[in-house]
């Protein structure tokens, strides 16, 4: 028996090994957003400490005191209030639970994803003429898709950012509700399917940070990582240049080649993306022959056109249905467009809607 507690023991040490290796990230994080969350775990958790280390101490002092070998302790069998004692019990708490509710209604409010950057840190300002980077960002299965709108390129599972230049993310999924995380920088946002979320952050130091996919989505979710560089303005444009390198297009038909689920992909770069690609996969439309979100809610706003607006029907082609693994099913009609309202009837559509004509 004393030989297996002696075994126990000893297995405590691989575990105390493997917890060594952890990196604190959330405590010292290299983004101001990221810094100011950091800043309220903190202060949260002090304050809650102000009640838990008291009672803790307590508790040992209570035990030691009154316990049956002390003759020497006062005994007063019919004890039952103290006025001082029902403030501190009751005061305390109430201030903590102020205190925390004015933090947390504050924070709420500054740290908002959707609310742009006033500040690079907690000494500067954001200068007057400083415009963010946007950066589109698109959970696929299972990998990151970054595109760069102003410099025209785009990433898989790798991105880059200038130190101290806001950045603000419009984030979407292709499939199923993920979560966009960069530890170092922000903290996490969901990514939805037919939805755009955003968050606003900067980085405060050059280096490599790890981006993770934060919410469980399938069999490949344990490695969907990305990396995030921090460089600085010149660093910048040198890996803009790289990417450019590549010769890489992404287009549409691409796209829903990389749309495709698989685990563990590469870094992929394109040197040109096709135009309003990312609206078109906010408003699920990137096939050709399939009418945009955005157009649909339009004419919904408008009352909607009725079944004398249905006409233009159209089936999905052949690879799409492939694609979706739907070769043994019967094929189904669906409305593949419609006149946008205030436009003229008989106008031109667009080359995405080619395949059909305007009622």
């Amino acid at each position: 028996m004393p030989f297996l507690k002696n075994l126990r023991g000893l297995l405590l040490f691989p575990a105390i090994a493997l917890l060594g290796g952890c990196k604190a990230v959330l405590m010292s994080p290299s983004g101001d957003i990221a810094m100011q969350q950091r800043d309220l775990i903190l202060i949260s958790t002090v304050l809650m400490l102000l009640v838990i280390v008291p009672v803790i101490v307590l508790t040992f002092v209570f035990a030691w005191r009154y316990r049956k070998a002390n003759n020497r302790s006062d005994y007063d069998p019919e004890w039952h209030h103290s006025t001082q004692l029902e403030l501190v019990i009751w005061t305390v708490p109430l201030l903590i639970i102020i205190v925390l509710g004015a933090i947390t209604w504050i924070s709420t409010h500054k740290l908002d994803p959707y609310r742009p950057l006033d500040r690079i840190d907690a000494q500067r300002p954001i200068p007057a003429d400083s415009q963010p980077l946007v950066v589109e960002v698109v959970a696929l299965d299972w990998k990151w898709l970054f595109i760069y709108p102003e410099q025209g390129i785009a990433l898989v599972n790798e991105m880059a950012a200038p130190v101290d230049r806001p950045i603000q993310f419009k984030i979407t999924a292709s499939s199923v509700m993920n979560s966009f995380f960069i530890p170092a920088l922000a903290g996490q946002v969901y990514a939805m399917p037919g939805m755009q979320t955003q968050l606003h952050a900067v980085i405060n130091k050059p280096g490599e940070f790890e981006g993770v996919s934060a919410n469980y989505s399938g069999a490949g979710f344990s490695g969907m990582h990305f990396k995030f560089h921090g460089l600085n303005d010149g660093d910048f444009d040198q890996w803009v240049k790289k990417v450019k390198a590549s010769g890489q297009s992404l287009s549409r038909d691409s796209y829903l080649q990389l749309e495709k689920p698989s685990e563990r992909h590469p870094v992929q770069r394109y040197a040109t993306v096709a135009p309003d690609l990312y609206d078109a996969i906010v408003n699920r439309c990137v096939e050709n022959n399939k009418m945009c979100m955005n157009d649909m809610m339009a004419i919904d706003a408008k009352g909607g056109l009725g079944k004398p607006g249905t006409v233009n029907t159209a089936s999905l082609d052949g690879a799409t249905r492939s694609r979706l693994g739907l070769d043994d099913q019967p094929v189904r009609s669906y409305v593949g467009a419609m006149c946008s309202p205030g436009n003229p009837l008989g106008l031109p559509l667009p080359a995405t809607q080619a395949d059909t004509q305007p009622i």
